[in-house]
């Protein structure tokens, strides 16, 4: 018996099949079934009942399930207690959304490498609903979003919050004329997709004050959304900090808007019974480099 036998059936039944197992483990889904043979042959009883069209576990198979969790949880006890963070080497896969790999992501970076340099991080962009299943189902290690997503089978760590402002191309309107929100509800406006977690938090806030814009254009690349404002085709909530370079330039314009947005609050999830001394280390590295400033910004040491 292997704990790579015993992975195996972890996540198969964790995950609830054996293509997710193997993509859990990076492997193909005929080594995954190689190991459960391996094990089915090593104690001579059957842990899957083979007659169902899905995975389904024997009575013997609950057992060892059981069993598996047990000794992969007292393995990575030990490797947590014993082991130096700073010579593990392993991957560590972290989801984000485009401000995060904007701005801060090259700061993550550069500490991880200074403090765990055998641990490589593999950032996965998307946007915040697409990510919370991604480490809901295994995928992720961590997913940095906008706190707008609740599970019962995840962990959220607060991190900085993010101001963002209306913006619009210089020429569209007077810079400093004092607009309310419903008026400025007659004009485009050029928003963040349904799945997009900053999205889903301001269209609850806009809800909340009765506001319904006469026209709105989405799109789910925040990217797309600063192009068009630039571009003059109407207004939207954008970065501050992010943008200012833009805002100098005169690309953009900064509204007086009144009430104005409320900040968004950031998290790093992780999954329930995921986490191990090192996903806590990163965790705690982007509590402490979470700085939405201007974008691609030379890191600091």
């Amino acid at each position: 018996m292997t704990f790579k036998q015993l992975e195996a059936l972890h996540w198969i039944v964790e995950l609830g099949g054996f293509a997710a197992a193997a993509k859990k483990l990076n492997t193909t889904q005929s080594a995954i079934s190689k190991r459960i043979s391996e094990l089915e042959l090593t104690f001579t009883t059957q842990l899957f009942d083979r007659t169902q069209r899905s995975a389904q576990l024997t009575e013997a198979g609950h057992q060892m399930a059981a069993l598996a969790a047990t000794l992969l949880e007292q393995r990575d006890l030990a490797v947590d207690k014993f082991a130096r963070l700073d010579v593990i080497r392993r991957r560590v896969r972290i989801g984000l959304t485009e401000l995060t790999a904007m701005t801060w992501l090259p700061r993550l970076v550069r500490k991880n490498q200074q403090k765990f340099p055998g641990v490589v991080i593999e950032p996965d962009v998307d946007l915040t609903e697409s990510l919370r299943e991604k480490v809901l189902a295994g995928d992720l290690d961590i997913a940095i979003v906008p706190d707008a997503v609740e599970h019962s089978r995840l962990l959220s760590t607060r991190l900085s919050k993010a101001k963002f402002r209306w913006m619009c191309r210089p020429e569209l309107m007077p810079k400093s004329q004092v607009i309310s929100l419903r008026n400025l509800a007659e004009m485009t406006w050029l928003v963040q997709g349904e799945r997009s977690g900053t999205g889903q938090i301001y269209e609850k806030w806009f809800k909340s004050h009765r506001i319904d814009p006469v026209r709105v254009i989405r799109s789910d690349s925040l990217v797309a959304v600063m192009g068009m404002t630039i571009s003059g085709l109407g207004v939207s909530y954008l970065p501050e900090r992010c943008l200012s370079p833009l805002v100098n330039r005169g690309l953009l314009q900064i509204l007086n808007v009144r009430p104005s947005l409320p900040d968004i609050q950031y998290v790093a999830l992780s999954r329930v019974g995921g986490q191990t001394a090192m996903i806590e280390a990163i965790t705690a590295l982007a509590v402490e480099c979470c700085d939405f400033s201007p974008m691609f910004e030379e890191p600091h040491n």
